[in-house]
């Protein structure tokens, strides 16, 4: 369907805006660029918001109604927060235009022609623990064997649906790619899937998945109502492009159409999500999609200072897939050089971040200020400890705090009960991991157990398996709890006393838990590798007494800094925080650290061998140095002693040697720590 489209058709009393003094001039063309389809690529701290925000208010001013525009985001905190700026600007009243995120729209589309799909309009929206629940029903009634450590628990399965959803890859191929220890279960999980959907459709419910689908089909197969959608939305415009993935750009397509009024606007060189389904394809493949398309770029940065702009135009282009862009500063005069600053190991890193930060706060720098940003959560574990112990407080947007995370405490609670077999709490934690033991079980489990001989024994000579075996358990858990009471025996020698901490954690992880988190967790190797790092930690102590007494400590301090609570936001701490939880965000002084090979690139991409996998690493680098204002330090440790191999030489990270020396200053720190 054919759409000419002219401004000026409206009069519009609200105040005069002068675009152009207001606006610097990429940001102005993009703003006042004619109707048609525009790709806007808005460089790091370019202004992107701001431009959005006037695009609509120039929509709005010159006669287009609110009604016609459709903003299409990826929170409704962003839609909120942007109409509430041009309803500012113009004294206009937004609340008739179409803004908000893709699955807030869709669900206004299905909530009016939901019978066409055979739902009903008072249809109910599972959340993600509705949803398990449901997935767990259908799992049950559909017989299969889900209650060992082989088959994917309902949350893994709703992951992988999810997946396959999004990107409109099969299950099988979801399955085959990214989680290949499921590839037996793989026809299982795609009847699930099936049954899973007839449920839903039975009960009238739909997931949050579904919010973007069925829309998404319904305009697809009803010419009428995407006739009907394309021209009521004249004006389409979509923030953080580089973000989305298959289905959300198979919905931009049916609400636009061929000729529509399209504006995307985002930057290829923050396009950091492919493993939630993101595809950089969609940005970089935007004018093919859309012929007609006029490209745009805003490449002036009004956050940071001449010389992290010069890195950061270095460090992203050895890519070769992208769209070129030249960040220049809207800052002047002359900032510090960012700072490559290798050190002796771990340890030695989380010493001079911390003493750095120090300085920083004693020339008078706010902590709220001051950022470390890592590639995995792992990486914030000595850092953690360091901080903790010179009581810096510090704030995680990458998650709980390392020793708080379910799986740490998961495996503390084996260790502790090895050592104190009188741990009520650490038993009750650990027995309820097995398939078919719930409260109830282990309630009467541990009455049993207080019972026997072993619990009162200060060294249990005999190990843990004579005495655990003998003990009644549901017969759904017989062959697990088996597994469990071996994997008990080796966290003790043959006199019955303690191994070290670091053959504890080898052990239970290898004997029983790795088993759990691929069932559990869909970022098990993740989990994995945060298990890994511990065990490496815990190497340096012999006594695993002392090692759970440090646990206790670290876990045991005020841990109030909850990255959702807002209240302690607004309290004076440093963020630490990974690369993918950075975006957006910005800070006067940033540490990137663990920028070795194998960290920072992560190995998962070194080893998969694609540049793709590689040019999204790069990419992610980019987003970290780019959240530097003033001030920017790049450490890597040269040692990292690990549990297995001892100390281990690390080489830096490909994208410190992508740096040209001139843009950087080499520190050498003197080991002191």
């Amino acid at each position: 369907m054919a759409r000419e489209y002219s401004l000026h058709t409206h009069t519009n009393p609200g105040p005069k805006i002068d675009f152009r003094a207001e606006l610097n001039p990429q940001q102005y063309e993009a703003v006042v660029c004619p109707p048609g389809q525009a790709l806007v690529i808005a460089g790091a701290g370019s202004g992107k918001t701001r431009t959005l925000i006037y695009r609509v208010a120039y929509l709005l001013a010159n006669g287009v109604l609110p009604e016609q525009i459709l903003l299409l985001t990826f929170t409704n905190k962003a839609a909120r927060e942007m109409l509430e700026r041009v309803q500012g600007l113009l004294s206009i009243e937004t609340g008739r235009l179409w803004g908000g995120t893709f699955h807030s729209i869709g669900n206004r589309i299905l909530r009016q022609h939901a019978e066409r799909l055979d739902y009903r309009k008072g249809f109910s929206i599972m959340d993600r623990e509705d949803q398990k629940d449901l997935l767990s029903t259908v799992i049950t009634a559909s017989g299969f064997d889900a209650g060992n450590f082989r088959f994917p628990k309902a949350e893994v399965v709703g992951d992988i649906i999810s997946l396959s959803s999004n990107t409109g890859v099969s299950i099988q191929e979801i399955i085959a790619e990214k989680y290949p220890y499921f590839d037996e279960a793989s026809e299982s999980i795609r009847r699930l899937h099936e049954l899973y959907c007839e449920k839903k459709s039975d009960t009238n419910c739909v997931d949050f998945d579904d919010l973007l689908a069925l829309p998404t089909r319904l305009l697809m197969e009803n010419e009428d109502l995407r006739e009907r959608y394309q021209r009521q939305f004249e004006f389409v415009l979509v923030d953080e492009y580089q973000d989305t993935n298959q289905l959300q750009c198979e919905f931009i397509d049916a609400i636009v159409g061929t000729h529509g009024n399209l504006m995307a606007v985002g930057d290829d060189a923050q396009s950091i999500y492919s493993w939630r389904g993101a595809d950089v394809r969609n940005i970089l493949g935007f004018t093919h999609r859309y012929p007609r398309a006029n490209t745009y770029k805003i490449e002036t940065n009004y956050r940071s200072v001449p010389e992290v702009l010069a890195l950061a135009n270095a460090a992203i282009a050895p890519n070769r897939i992208q769209i070129r862009k030249e960040l220049t500063a809207a800052r002047k005069g002359k900032g510090l050089l960012p700072a490559v600053v290798p050190l002796d190991t771990p340890s030695g890193q989380a010493a001079f971040v911390a003493q750095r930060i120090h300085d920083l706060i004693d020339e008078g720098a706010d902590l709220n200020e001051i950022a470390v940003i890592y590639r995995a959560h792992f990486h914030s574990l000595e850092i953690q400890l360091e901080l903790t112990n010179r009581g810096i407080p510090f704030q995680i947007t990458s998650g709980l705090r390392f020793f708080e995370q379910a799986h740490v405490k998961d495996v503390a609670a084996f260790m502790k009960f090895a050592v104190n077999r009188s741990d009520e709490v650490s038993f009750m934690r650990l027995v309820r991991l097995i398939p078919g033991i719930g409260g109830a079980s282990a309630t009467k489990l541990w009455s049993e157990w207080t019972r026997s001989d072993a619990s009162k024994m200060e060294k249990l000579s005999g190990g843990f398996s004579t005495h655990l075996l003998k003990m009644k358990v549901p017969k759904k858990a017989s062959s697990t709890w088996e597994q469990f009471g071996y994997t008990l025996d080796e966290l003790l020698d043959t006199e019955g006393n303690p191994v070290p901490p670091a053959s504890m954690i080898r052990s239970i992880t290898k004997g029983v838990y790795e088993d759990y988190m691929k069932v559990k967790f869909n970022n098990y190797e993740q989990r994995v590798q945060d298990l890994d790092q511990l065990s490496a930690y815990s190497d340096r102590f012999t006594d695993t007494f002392e090692f759970l007494t440090q646990l206790a400590l670290v876990s045991g301090v005020d841990t109030d800094e909850n990255p959702t609570n807002s209240e302690q936001r607004e309290k004076e701490a440093v963020t630490l925080t990974t690369g993918h939880q950075a975006k957006g965000l910005e800070w006067r002084s940033v540490f990137v650290v663990w920028l070795a090979e194998g960290m920072f690139p992560h190995k998962r991409a070194l080893e998969s061998g694609g540049d793709e996998a590689l040019e999204e690493e790069r990419r992610l680098f980019y987003v970290a140095v780019t959240r530097a204002k003033d001030e920017l330090y790049l450490t890597y440790p040269v040692i990292n002693h690990q549990a297995r191999d001892g100390d281990v030489l690390q080489r830096p990270s490909r994208f410190l040697k992508d740096l040209p020396p001139e843009l950087i200053e080499q520190w050498q720190v003197k080991s002191v720590y």
